[in-house]
């Protein structure tokens, strides 16, 4: 077996975009991970990402942030305000949480502190459970812990969020009610089309862990990230404060670079399917392919000499988008991409209408509430992962 390394910011594209390449840096995590979405490879993996991408269109992604988010990042901020300081990981992971379980097809019934910090502790099971690969903890005790994180999940949210479905469903199927009387979410579109998809009961329990992991984590990390780059940045360009006022589209841009320097994983991992060529060489089932994200994202032939900083003000030249490959290419690129980022503007982009991206939008209220890093409480990075991402980040707030 041999390992290759693709590290140049071409390379790492075009072996992204290969479709003979299936996923294997989750291999370690199935416990959650076994024939998710992002984990399927071929024929399979085409029909359910079809099929769940009628979730995630533009229009969908569009009133979510102007319409349910508001709604949920105000009700999840409120009393992280009222109290003038918190930790900025917990609330985005909080907030996104939310937003996850509503598009996941996970009803919150209660919508109680209680409820919440139960889901809350699931989720951080199962994103430790997905990231087992770099875990530094004994892998076979997490795995217990997944196991039964995952049957919590369906006795206490799944198996009545599939209930509520079917008996719309049902009522949809006589006539009862019309399609907008239906959720847009993924579960509903499962549940929808069940004669395609044949999922065991398992195995719907872990794609919506799934979803429910991958949308708070990754992007709560990337909320932490992008507050402190922009913390920084602005220490030592205090122009810039102004350009922050002037220009709609400024903050997005600093997001867009803060997701350049910190990918989600900075690797990924594929195992060949059949014989392929590659740059650089041939590889088989045997060998392992190993993409460094991190590395291609700082390629300096295509972001400059200061490709290892964050900057602003970075000139990316198109078609490279300004988030570098952070939210991947090819058959496996991220359908969360939009929500978490939004859209790059173009020339006479409208910002009464243009889509930010939920990171853009709670940053900026963020500003505007005054929260700042908390001077006598420095962030600390998080425990048992080899992963470079925040574990606590304390900040104060101008309160309510």
């Amino acid at each position: 077996m041999s390992v290759l390394h693709f590290s140049t910011y071409a390379d790492a594209s075009e072996v992204l975009r290969h479709k003979d390449l299936r996923q294997s840096l989750y291999d370690a995590g199935a416990v959650i991970m076994d024939q998710v979405l992002l984990t399927l490879h071929g024929d399979a993996h085409r029909l359910r990402r079809v099929l769940e991408f009628r979730v995630f269109r533009r229009d969908f992604f569009h009133r979510y942030e102007n319409t349910v988010f508001p709604r949920t990042m105000a009700e999840t901020l409120a009393p992280f305000l009222a109290a003038g300081h918190f930790d900025l990981l917990d609330f985005a992971y909080r907030v996104t949480m939310n937003l996850t379980a509503d598009f996941a097809g996970i009803d919150r019934p209660a919508r109680t502190p209680t409820e919440t910090e139960q889901l809350l502790a699931l989720v951080h099971c199962f994103s430790e459970g997905a990231t087992l690969v770099h875990s530094t903890r004994n892998k076979a005790d997490v795995e217990v812990e997944v196991r039964a994180a995952l049957a919590e999940l369906e006795t206490d949210f799944l198996q009545a969020s599939i209930a509520r479905r079917q008996n719309l469903l049902a009522r949809f199927n006589r006539g009862e009610i019309g399609e907008q009387a239906l959720p847009s979410d993924v579960l509903t579109v499962l549940l929808r089309n069940e004669d395609k998809m044949l999922l065991p009961p398992d195995l719907l329990v872990r794609e919506m862990a799934f979803y429910l992991q991958a949308g708070s984590h990754s992007t709560a990390n990337s909320i932490a990230h992008a507050f402190h780059d922009l913390v920084c940045w602005l220490a030592e360009h205090p122009e810039d404060e102004a350009r922050l006022q002037n220009d709609p589209f400024f903050l997005q841009r600093c997001v867009f670079e803060s997701f350049r320097l910190h990918p989600a994983s900075p690797v990924a991992w594929r195992r060949p399917v059949c014989p392929v060529s590659l740059p650089g060489g041939d590889a088989d089932d045997r060998d392992e392919i190993v993409v460094d994200l991190h590395a291609a994202n700082r390629d300096q032939h295509l972001f400059g000499t200061d490709a290892d900083r964050f900057n602003p003000h970075r000139d990316i030249k198109k078609p490279t988008p300004p988030w570098g490959l952070t939210f991947g290419t090819g058959p496996h690129l991220c359908l969360g991409r939009d929500l978490d980022g939004g859209v790059v503007p173009g020339d006479g982009a409208d910002p009464a209408t243009h889509q930010f991206g939920i990171v853009t939008r709670l940053l900026a209220e963020l500003r505007d509430r005054g929260a700042r890093p908390d001077p006598a409480n420095p962030p600390t990075s998080a425990p048992h992962t080899k992963r470079a991402n925040w574990g606590t980040y304390p900040v104060l707030s101008h309160g309510s």
